[in-house]
């Protein structure tokens, strides 16, 4: 394959990167085995809080173990049970990379629901696509790294990693086909039905159309275009990740060589992919709106970047490469100098996914597969327009919004909703926060009133994803500015927001604040802010602890709960955090949170093993209600920085306990998880329908308006007139 000269190399070769993975899925086996064998050396030390359990009736573990009880007097007689390991028969467990395709064909069965409004089915139909995106970038990629490392240990489920892309090979291709399904069968039709023809083909235009879409090249894209050839002169071009592209074979027009030549032209970013034209009058004279794909109308006009070429084929295409990174942080000396370079890598990782149109020319196909070394299992051939996350870009287009889900307005905090400030109202008792169906305002507002007040005299905050205009940034940087002393550990590995956070990083260094990029070996995943503030009483902390990011953007639209509080014992155990993270001060014991990558794991196991046992004596057994920014994956529980905090207040867990269950009532959105790891709807079948979104929304606002109703003064008026009959 020829190469550019200028062509960056790659982070590693790719035998000194699989190398990488197939020690870190070693390093992974043996320290989820280490963390559990050594979890009891920590499980008395690190946990001072009472582990009361609280019911939780959606999460109860059987008891139907109690009849063990009955059988112990009679242990002398019967010879002993062989225990069965449930633990390590694989067919217990389902692959982690499978059971994630799974969750991505339920994001697929939204897109085809058609009880959801049309241009919401779009949005879903987008989210499957750069969902599966991301997918292949970084799991899928990881499991090739293993492979090119021979390492061939199956995973909890009994796959080895070749077995793993094997099955993902066929799952994904099942469901592409179910995408554009989707799309051809189901969404562009009933589009055009209702206003809006997409026109698939640039050979399906009218005259009219062409000859505004070919004005509309010459003036707009063609000054943009740059086309690049493949010959022994040139080196094969570079194709970026997740580019979309146009491949062409050519033939000199001279006619005097037969032999076919490659170029193709890359179509640009910068240029809005949705063209709309003129609008037209449909079969019932109604007025219809008309758009086309920016690849159509270019590649429509092919002929005009090749002059002296008949144009024999030409077909968009589009690759995925690895973009997991591979960073030795125990050797880099500067953390942020090292990302800031693999980043500059990732454009050229290994080719690991190519997508092209399903009747490509077969030379031009193997050219391309052939320059790029993609093996056939990874060969998408697609009918219909490549990469459909522009489908987010046509639920933007104004116009139709009776085929938009009514626009929902996340609600203020009942209790905030006076004319107290944030410090006066927390005092007053803990704050539950439940996003996106009530303002994210409030924890942005936490952050900016401790940067302009007076008694604040630090704030501590960890960052893993932020906005990209993020007002708490502007918060932290005011605070800075202000004279408050102001901590800020930015998560630089935080994946494919790691260029966002350099940049915040250095902006906040700036402004002056205190930056941690990170600890060597972890990702600080957890989401917590602490402010210290001098009152009359002397110092106190006031925290917020979150199960979602500091992202005023995806508040609105990712379901997390956060926590308000100046809960003495909270606030110590805050500052311990932070110790922990700013400096090499590892607590001895917490007061009520649990920390991992040291103490979480041991605590949930010394846990569950209590309820076993409770429910091995016929004891109520639950699951207990805590939040927390991880879930249960071995990443979470060991390599990662997490918070799992409680909920003390009796009236907050309250509504704790009752989200969860009316989430478990759920029966219009939830799936029921099958034993082949397959998903299947609920049938609604003589059932009260409960759509747990749709009542936390109607909640929200019933709160919101009886607590405005309170605060009202017009209802709580002293002096109130008496009106004359007359």
């Amino acid at each position: 394959m020829a190469e550019s000269a200028g062509k960056p190399q790659a982070s590693k070769s790719k035998t000194e990167k699989a190398k990488v993975e197939k020690n870190r899925a070693e390093k992974s086996d043996t320290s989820r085995a280490a963390s559990v064998k050594n979890s009891s050396s920590r499980e008395n030390a690190g946990v001072k809080a009472d582990d009361t359990v609280k019911a939780n009736s959606g999460a109860k573990i059987s008891a139907g173990a109690k009849a063990q009880a009955g059988v112990k007097a009679n242990a002398a007689v019967r010879p002993e049970a062989v225990p069965v390991d449930f633990a390590a028969d694989p067919t217990n467990y389902v692959n982690r990379e499978l059971s994630w395709l799974e969750f991505n064909y339920r994001v697929l069965s939204e897109s085809r629901d058609k009880s959801i409004p049309l241009f919401e089915r779009l949005k879903f139909l987008s989210i499957t696509a750069s969902n599966l995106d991301e997918f292949y970038m970084v799991r899928v990629a990881s499991l090739k790294d293993m492979v090119h490392a021979k390492y061939t240990k199956p995973d909890i489920a009994g796959l080895t990693p070749q077995e793993q892309l094997d099955r993902i090979s066929e799952r994904t291709h099942e469901l592409v086909e179910m995408q554009y399904s989707t799309y051809n069968r189901s969404l562009v039709p009933t589009l055009r039905q209702n206003g809006l023809r997409m026109i698939t083909g640039h050979e399906d235009m009218t005259e009219e159309e062409a000859a505004y879409t070919d004005e509309y090249f010459r003036k707009n894209v063609y000054p943009v275009l740059t086309p690049m050839a493949f010959d022994s002169s040139r080196p094969f071009p570079l194709i970026r990740n997740k580019t979309l592209n146009i491949a062409a074979l050519l033939r000199k027009k001279s006619g005097e060589d037969e032999e076919l030549e490659f170029a193709m032209v890359q179509v640009p970013s910068v240029i809005s992919r949705i063209v709309e034209l003129p609008r037209e009058i449909d079969e019932d004279g109604k007025e219809r709106r008309v758009v086309i794909l920016l690849e159509e109308i270019i590649e429509r006009n092919m002929p005009s970047l090749f002059l002296n070429y008949d144009i024999v084929a030409s077909h968009p295409f589009r690759i995925m490469r690895n973009a997991d990174l591979t960073i030795d942080e125990e050797e880099a000396v500067d953390l942020l100098e090292e990302i800031q370079k693999q980043l500059k890598k990732r454009q050229w990782g290994e080719a690991i996914r190519l997508e092209i149109e399903d009747n490509v020319d077969k030379r031009l196909l193997k050219i391309i597969r052939r320059e790029l070394s993609i093996n056939s299992q990874d060969i998408f051939e697609i009918n219909g327009p490549l990469d459909l996350t522009f489908l987010m870009k046509m639920y933007g287009l104004e116009g139709f919004e009776l085929f938009k889900a009514p626009r929902y307005v996340p609600q203020p905090v009942p209790a905030l909703m006076n004319e107290d400030d944030i410090f006066t109202n927390i005092r007053k008792g803990d704050i539950l926060l439940h996003h996106p169906y009530q303002s994210f305002d409030p924890v942005v507002n936490f952050v900016r009133s401790a940067a302009r007040d007076r008694s604040v005299l630090a704030i501590k905050q960890t960052l893993y994803r932020v906005s990209g205009n993020s007002p708490i940034i502007a918060a932290l940087a005011e605070a800075a500015d202000n004279g408050k002393q102001v901590s800020v550990l930015v998560e630089l590995k935080a994946r494919f927001d790691e260029e966002n956070n350099i940049n915040w990083a250095k902006m906040l260094e700036k402004a002056g604040c205190h930056v941690i990029y990170g600890l060597v070996g972890l990702k600080t995943h957890s989401k917590i802010t602490l402010v210290v503030r001098m009152e009359e009483d002397g110092i106190r902390r006031y925290v917020h602890l979150g199960t979602g990011n500091y992202n005023d953007s995806t508040a609105k639209l990712y379901t997390d709960c956060g926590i308000l509080t100046c809960n003495p014992q909270i606030g110590e155990d805050a500052t311990a955090v932070f110790n922990m993270l700013s400096g090499y001060s590892e607590p001895l014991a917490w007061n009520k949170l649990s920390v991992a990558p040291l103490w979480l794991r041991g605590r949930f196991l010394r846990m569950i093993r209590r309820e076993a046992e409770h429910a091995r004596e016929g004891r109520p057994a639950h699951i207990m209600v805590y939040m927390g920014s991880a879930d249960w994956m071995p990443r979470n529980l060991d390599r990662r920085v997490e918070i799992m905090f409680p909920v003390e207040d009796e009236v907050l867990r309250e509504k704790v306990i009752h989200i969860l269950e009316v989430e478990l009532e759920d029966n219009v959105k939830a799936h029921i998880l099958q034993p082949d790891g397959s998903y299947e709807k609920e049938d609604k079948r003589g059932k009260v329908l409960v759509n747990s979104q749709e009542q936390f929304c109607r909640e929200a606002i019933l709160m919101a308006k009886e607590s405005a109703d309170q605060e009202d003064p017009a209802r709580s008026r002293v002096f109130k007139p008496v009106m004359s009959s007359n």
